[in-house]
């Protein structure tokens, strides 16, 4: 299942991968630090804490009440408040701050007054601290500081409030990631355009082989991978060319010898006394001799002629007027001038068939032709009988004919079809039929304005 905004190009979605692939290792990287830069951030707290706060209780504990203020004051930071308070309520702790307490107590000296009393909070609310007890860096109710009560003798106990450092994200790794994914794009951006190249002139030469117009030879560069694949792309064009050369030059050959034999045979038939029988082969020869037309025009395919500028309108109505002239019952409908660039011959050659077609088998043929975005339609409608669906690309195949909609009356070689294909996919275009829905079969050749490859 395609996803809908994923870039279809191979450079953008390397680019994407590439500079995804590094984003998401780089945040991995951030997150791992950061998880544990606070992990030992709490545990270097927890040390300092315990230190500073044995240090300051001792020390107090030792001079006298009048100068107690300024030893916590001079032993204090922005981030730290030593305070002498009296009255303080026992709360209960965990069990972690239990340890911590014990811990405390031991860096006590050994006659520390009530050392039974010490109490630790790791994660006290800012709100539960009197304002003259909270560091100078406490900010916000909602903040945790870490408190910590050592008495210092028989009536009063030392509060001190930490501020709880907040964990900083590593910005210098974030710097990094982002520098590692721009350097990482640009090099998939140039791995990609060394792949995306080559691979965009095989596909330019595999269109010019499909449209028969050519093998083109591919320049076998970068990567071994996409160089092989030039390499057998070549050969197998060089190949497939020889032998579509071959086949053409033996359907020409086949046509070309079967001329002589059928004017001898022509001639002789001038000397049959039976007008019955001269009459039959006559007929005959006349097939056969339609049949050896076709096939060299076949073989011909879309090679030899130059593309040149002409209005199709023209050239359409052109050949409408000559069959008219002769009888047959085609009619034109009148269109501005429709410029195109193509091989001439060969497109009047393919309306011919189309509307020869739809006279023998519909009775008749109205031609039109019809704008279709980056080209033209013309299309040639006739009041037969139509043609099956399941028919319907099986007869632009060599010497097919429906027997439902020709008979010996008709007549037909089986090639009329075949080469219409050939001659519109030549100049990039395609041919569809489809029956009406009041009856007969409507023929539709589409033709752009500019073959890109043909």
């Amino acid at each position: 299942m395609r996803l809908r905004f994923w870039p279809r190009t191979l450079v953008v979605q390397l680019i994407l991968v590439t500079a995804a692939a590094v984003a998401i290792s780089n945040i991995g990287v951030a997150i791992y630090f950061y998880k544990n830069s606070e992990a030992q951030t709490r545990n270097f707290n927890t040390e300092r804490m315990i230190d500073r706060t044995a240090a300051v209780a001792a020390t107090v504990a030792r001079v006298p009440p009048a100068s107690r203020l300024v030893v916590m004051q001079q032993m204090g930071r922005f981030e730290w408040r030593f305070r002498e308070i009296t009255g303080y309520r026992p709360q209960p702790m965990t069990a972690e701050e239990t340890a911590l307490a014990k811990r405390l107590a031991d860096a006590l000296p050994q006659n520390h007054p009530r050392k039974n009393a010490i109490a630790v909070h790791l994660h006290q609310p800012l709100a539960n601290i009197p304002e003259e007890l909270r560091p100078v860096r406490a900010r916000g109710t909602d903040t945790e500081v870490i408190q910590t009560i050592v008495p210092i003798d028989a009536r009063t106990t030392l509060s001190s409030v930490l501020v709880r450092p907040t964990p900083v994200w590593p910005v210098e790794i974030m710097v990094a990631a982002l520098v590692a994914g721009i350097l990482a794009s640009a090099g998939a951006a140039f791995m990609a355009r060394r792949v995306v190249r080559p691979l965009s002139e095989l596909t330019k030469a595999a269109a010019k082989v499909a449209v028969g117009t050519g093998a083109p030879h591919v320049a076998e560069q970068g990567p071994d991978d996409v160089r092989n694949a030039a390499a057998a792309f070549n050969a197998m064009a060089e190949k497939v060319t020889k032998t579509l050369e071959s086949q053409r030059h033996l359907l020409s050959a086949v046509g070309h010898d079967l001329r002589t034999p059928i004017t001898a045979m022509r001639i002789n038939l001038e000397f049959v006394e039976d007008s019955e029988l001269r009459d039959g082969l006559l007929r005959n020869l006349d097939e056969l001799q339609a049949l050896t037309e076709q096939v060299l025009a076949a073989a011909k395919g879309a090679g030899g002629e130059q593309r040149r500028n002409v209005d199709l309108s023209a050239l359409v109505e052109s050949l409408c007027t000559d069959l008219d002239e002769i009888g047959e019952p085609v009619s034109w409908a009148n269109h501005s001038p429709a410029p195109i660039s193509c091989r001439p011959n060969e497109i009047k050659r393919a309306v011919r068939n189309l509307v020869e077609n739809a006279v023998a088998y519909g009775h008749k043929a109205d031609v039109r032709i019809a704008n279709a975005g980056d080209g033209y339609d013309v299309v040639v409608e006739d009041e037969g009988p139509g043609i099956p669906e399941t028919d319907r690309q099986r007869v632009f195949e060599p010497f097919v004919r429906l027997e439902s909609s020709r008979n010996e009356a008709t007549g037909g070689t089986g090639l009329g079809l075949t080469l219409v294909k050939a001659i519109v996919e030549g100049h990039g275009g395609v041919v569809m039929l489809e029956n009406r829905p009041g009856g007969g079969l409507r023929a539709r050749m589409h033709l752009p304005r500019v073959a890109g490859a043909a």
